[in-house]
């Protein structure tokens, strides 16, 4: 069997990546803008309806005092009165004709005229024509430039306020999320409710009550399953041995052939189980010694598959655990043999461990997914097995604080359906070895 342990995570380029704080914050500054906008305009035409009504109260007051002095004096004798101006407004006109004091209210290019006319005894009309004061139009500029900054100070506070709401909640789902993330590297004693803290509870509590409470099940759900595993196989070890002994007393011959290498079949793939399970509970920890990874790796793959070439590049000392470090390495070594196609080559240099073959390579499903145990892969590297191996490679360098990654060899500039021409396994050792209480310095 096949695999990696790292998954590829699949990035579009088009996928734009924003913080929630700038979310909120332009959220925030839109609906200000939009209502500062609405409040401008209203109190603007507000303000300049109310300056219109009180410039026709005044002309109105006006044009009454211009109507008496002209029916005592028969002329008119106050500003800007006319009698029978030809360029009085038709609707106001009308009005006037039909006996009644009005005002009106034209638009001109500099500014809103103010119109006030009414009916005199000898049945002529007197007029009134001024025009929008210019105390006025200041005013009313000055109150379209308090609008705006106003406007402008509602959209940059909103921002700011924005900014700090979204800010203090986005640092409260990261929290939640870097928790999470610990949760699912293996942390069992992680609580995302402890990471995020605060005195504010909201709905980011409830949802990490729920991560919670969704990984505390979980966790028992695998711990469960791993005791059970781990019973079952270790129930298993007496009878198995028992089997494997009686068949040693059975006469010579091609039948005890055959029970005794199904019952050395068994009893690996108990052990293996078993391995299996103690490396799940995350209970296993590194014996440190001061090696020469070369020479180590050198003696070691002489031992269990001397046709396996070994090129040492750089020797190191390295800091680990060699009990586990050679389990590591002989079930990579007899992967390749099983899996692969001679020459396996062992390389060596400095910290870094390869071990390749000339075979199939890897298949594309394990490299994505990594190490699963009781799977062995494609038909083309499978059939022989129980997909335990590289499962225990891959628990054993968790252990040394390694790194274990899988890839195919193809010819440079070759496209992914060439068949490749080998598998390599890359064992990364850490700078610092693994303490005694099982933790290491997280890798790039």
């Amino acid at each position: 069997m096949r695999g990696i342990t790292w998954r590829r995570a699949d990035l579009r380029a088009a996928d734009i990546r924003t913080g929630l704080k700038w979310k909120l914050s332009a959220a925030i500054a839109l609906v200000g803008a939009l209502v500062a906008v609405a409040l401008s305009l209203v109190v603007h035409n507000a303000a300049r309806v109310s300056m219109l009504d009180n410039a026709r109260d005044l002309a109105d007051e006006r044009i009454q005092i211009a109507q008496r002095n002209y029916e005592l004096s028969g002329r008119p004798n106050f500003p800007n009165v006319k009698v029978d101006d030809r360029r009085l407004p038709e609707p106001l006109r009308e009005k006037v004709e039909q006996g009644r004091r009005a005002t009106y209210v034209t638009d001109a290019d500099g500014g809103p005229d103010i119109w006030a006319a009414v009916p005199v005894q000898d049945g002529r009309v007197l007029s009134l024509h001024t025009g929008f004061t210019d105390r006025s139009t200041d005013i009313l500029n000055d109150l379209d430039q308090a609008l705006v900054i106003g406007s402008i100070a509602v959209v940059l506070g909103g921002s700011a306020i924005g900014v700090l709401i979204g800010g203090q909640m986005s640092r409260r789902l990261r929290k939640a999320a870097a928790a999470a993330g610990q949760v699912a590297q293996g942390e069992p004693d992680v609580r995302v409710r402890d990471a995020i803290g605060g005195v504010v509870r909201d709905e980011t509590d409830d949802l990490a009550r729920a991560v919670d409470a969704m990984a505390d099940a979980l966790q028992q759900r695998l711990e469960a399953e791993r005791r059970v595993t781990a019973d079952i196989a270790h129930e298993l070890r007496t009878p198995v041995t028992g089997l494997l002994t009686a068949a040693e007393l059975l006469p010579p011959g091609r039948p005890t052939e055959l029970v005794l290498d199904r019952a050395k079949a068994m009893r690996t793939l108990v052990e293996d189980v078993l391995e299996v399970a103690r490396l799940d509970g995350a209970s296993e920890r590194a014996e440190l010694q001061d090696i020469l990874l070369g020479e180590f790796i050198t003696r070691r793959v002489a031992a269990k598959d001397p046709h396996a070439e070994v090129r040492v590049v750089h020797e190191s000392e390295v800091t680990t655990d060699p009990r586990r470090l050679e389990r590591v390495l002989f079930n990579l070594l007899a992967n390749a043999s099983r899996h692969g196609k001679p020459p396996v080559e062992v390389t060596v240099e400095g910290r870094v461990i390869r071990v390749r073959d000339h075979g199939p390579g890897f298949p594309e499903a394990l490299l994505a997914e990594g190490p699963s145990r009781f799977r062995t892969g494609s038909s083309d590297r499978a059939g022989r097995g129980h997909g335990l191996g590289l499962t225990i490679a891959a628990g054993q360098a968790r252990v040394l604080g390694a790194r274990l990654t899988f890839r195919n060899i193809r010819p440079a500039g070759a496209p992914e359906h060439v068949p490749a021409e080998g598998a390599v396994a890359v064992l990364w050792l850490p700078e610092h070895a693994p303490t005694n209480t099982g933790s290491y310095p997280m890798l790039p």
